[in-house]
């Protein structure tokens, strides 16, 4: 072995080869687009709440679910509050109720967004009252250092107990009327909210319904792998078994910080209750599918089902 060969540096766990396609979705090889910085270059994470109970509810979080609020579980008994989205989309607030937040859905990231989620996290548990932290990025750390990420600070075991909200009036304390120009924003930004729940059930995590207006979809991250789901959900296409119900189309799913997200049409017209058994029940299938694999390749038939779906996939970041 050479003495390079033998010096270079393992590649981080998540993180994209400079030979890869860029995370980002532009088709370019990640040396020429993210990473043509060289040495320099923002390393991206592809699935960044890897190893976190949670994993699937901070996906949802960060990507489409609009108003909600959790508590983090950090490791030094301190209480942080995650939200979906902070006033002027800020990465971090400490209200002037001493109310401490990090926002999920932020004006701009770097390649590994569970560091930058630290970094706001470090950054609040020292600022002062009534101050905010607009942006956070990429960075070069000190010499030496590791910078912490949020599988450092919080119990990875821990669930989130999600409290949705129909506007963002939790911006501001019980106490506070707004005015002027907060309650412009306040209104701008309610304004925009789609009505959105989540589906209940032991057996339905992180599965979101939103009213999108001509009609309702069900929003599902699930927590397998996304080939290994893929052929899951391709088998009981074969068996005319991916709907929810009569009611209910398979639309196609989207790809979001390393795990695949399903996505169904549904009828507006129904409560959102109302998919909570139908729910439960595709879930068993797909599990029972997603099991099966293990022992009954894929049928020609169902080869073709999957190569179907996968045309129905988009990637975002």
């Amino acid at each position: 072995m050479s003495k390079r060969a033998a010096t270079k540096p393992a590649q981080p766990e998540g993180a994209v080869g400079p030979r890869q396609p860029c995370p980002c979705g532009s088709g370019k090889r990640y040396k020429a687009c993210h990473g043509k910085a060289g040495g320099a270059a923002d390393v991206i994470v592809t699935r960044p709440f890897e190893g976190l109970a949670a994993e699937c509810e901070l996906v949802a979080l960060r990507e489409f679910v609009p108003s909600a609020i959790a508590k983090l579980p950090m490791r030094d008994g301190s209480e942080i509050t995650l939200a979906t989205v902070l006033p002027m989309a800020a990465a971090a607030l400490h209200r002037n109720d001493g109310v401490r937040f990090v926002g999920l859905q932020v004006q701009t990231h770097s390649g590994d967004i569970s560091r930058d989620l630290a970094r706001a996290i470090e950054w609040v548990q020292e600022a002062e009252t009534g101050q905010s932290l607009s942006v956070v990025g990429p960075e070069t750390a000190e010499t030496g250092t590791v910078p912490a990420r949020l599988q450092d600070l919080i119990d990875p075991e821990a669930a989130l107990d999600v409290e949705l909200h129909s506007d963002f009036g939790w911006w501001l304390p019980e106490d506070v009327d707004p005015t002027g120009e907060v309650a412009l924003s306040l209104e701008r930004a309610n304004a925009a909210i789609m009505p959105t729940d989540r589906l209940r059930g032991e057996r339905v995590t992180s599965a979101y319904w939103v009213d999108a207006g001509e009609k309702a979809h069900l929003r599902w991250v699930r927590p397998e792998p996304e080939e290994k789901l893929l052929a899951a959900l391709a088998r009981l296409s074969a068996r005319g078994e991916l709907a929810l119900g009569e009611e209910s189309r398979y639309a196609g799913s989207f790809r979001a910080h390393g795990l695949l997200v399903p996505v169904w049409d549904l009828d507006r017209e129904l409560h959102a209750r109302e998919w909570d058994e139908p729910a439960a029940a595709l879930g068993d299938r797909i599990d029972d599918a997603v099991a099966s694999l293990d022992d009954e390749p894929l049928t020609s038939t169902e080869r073709r089902a999957r190569d179907g779906l996968r045309g129905r996939q988009i990637t975002i970041r």
